[in-house]
């Protein structure tokens, strides 16, 4: 395990209740969000009256089904000193909203030590904002998961305690009709146990804003590519080196497809048919015909940048992993399974 002194990628430790929990990350994003995010169109979209009743409904639901979850946010809000209907309304951006400014790459390499590589790509104007935190929940469960300012742990990309990791890409699925927020999916698998569980839980609650999840788990060598939403769920393994932008490829739902996420889809594909090409080269690939796989553009056409990058290896007793910042080819931080 290693570390360095990093200007654009954080550490953040939280521990205790989920109301806890939250409030650290709650604090540690509060500056960002009140310099940064207030001040954007986007939030003022997300955040607008209209969407309230509909906030209300997800925000009641999610109390009646993941009670520590609806803790966890009213921590959040408070630690960044914002009304809660407002942080809820953030962190249901992908079930009010499609055109979401949420990109991401991933690269999953099949094998008997499964990897996941991961482009984290979001607003450019959060670039030097997000962390990584590392979570201890009293249950036992904990986690290490890179962190937007202002939003749940688990829609990025994390490895648990109990030796899951997780890569999330967002989809852009038209006419959803959420009951459920997508971003408490993603937060409350990172309290699963195992894969089974995992599946089981966006199996039978998927009436959200879409999004595709790569999963694994140490001990076992299969690689599983999950996208869901709408009310709709679809699971396949993957058996030979992938690839996975922000559009689904098995998932049979209306959606949006940008330049980028289906130039993204390409090139890395591409890429992945010479066995010898290293994931995270694919990740800082500037290459291709079309918009580049690794974003640092100004003027990026969805309006995102590569913001942190993953590396994880999945192996028969326990995941190693090596977080990178947007352009270090070194890894700023690195551990085994949930700890540092």
């Amino acid at each position: 395990m290693s570390e360095t002194v990093v200007a654009e990628l954080g550490w953040v430790r939280a521990a205790g209740k989920p109301y806890d929990i939250g409030l650290a990350l709650g604090r540690a994003g509060r500056a960002a969000v009140h310099e940064l995010l207030c001040a954007l169109e986007y939030w003022h979209a997300v955040t607008d009256a209209r969407h309230q009743p509909v906030v209300s409904a997800l925000a009641a639901r999610t109390q009646a089904l993941f009670p520590d979850i609806h803790a966890e946010l009213q921590g959040l809000a408070d630690g960044l000193d914002l009304p809660f209907e407002q942080v809820m309304a953030w962190n249901c951006r992908g079930d009010l909203m499609s055109n979401l400014p949420d990109g991401c790459t991933t690269v999953q390499v099949p094998g008997t030590t499964p990897l996941i590589a991961h482009n984290e790509d979001g607003l450019p104007e959060l670039r030097g904002s997000c962390f990584i935190a590392q979570v201890a929940e009293l249950s036992g469960a904990g986690f290490v998961a890179c962190c937007y300012p202002g939003s749940l742990p688990g829609h990025t990309f994390a490895v648990t305690s109990a030796g899951l990791a997780q890569a999330v890409n967002n989809l852009r699925l038209h006419d959803t009709r959420p009951e459920i927020p997508r971003m408490v999916l993603g937060r409350a698998v990172l309290r699963c146990r195992t894969i089974a569980e995992a599946l089981g839980l966006l199996a039978r609650e998927n009436q959200c804003g879409g999004f595709h999840f790569t999963l694994a788990q140490a001990g076992d060598d299969s690689l599983h590519s999950v996208e869901f939403g709408g009310g709709m769920f679809s699971h396949k393994r993957i058996t030979t080196p992938s690839a996975h932008a922000n559009h689904a490829l098995h998932l049979p739902f209306a959606q949006a497809i940008t330049r980028s996420s289906s130039d993204r889809q390409r090139r890395a594909d591409e890429l992945l048919a010479d066995p010898t090409t290293a994931p995270l080269q694919i990740l800082r690939d500037t290459g291709g015909a079309g918009l580049p796989i690794h974003r640092s553009m100004s003027d990026d056409p969805d309006h995102e940048n590569t913001l942190a990058s993953a590396i994880i290896a999945v192996e028969k007793d326990r995941i190693t992993w090596s977080f990178h910042d947007q352009s270090s080819t070194a890894p700023v931080y690195s551990g085994i399974d949930a700890t540092r």
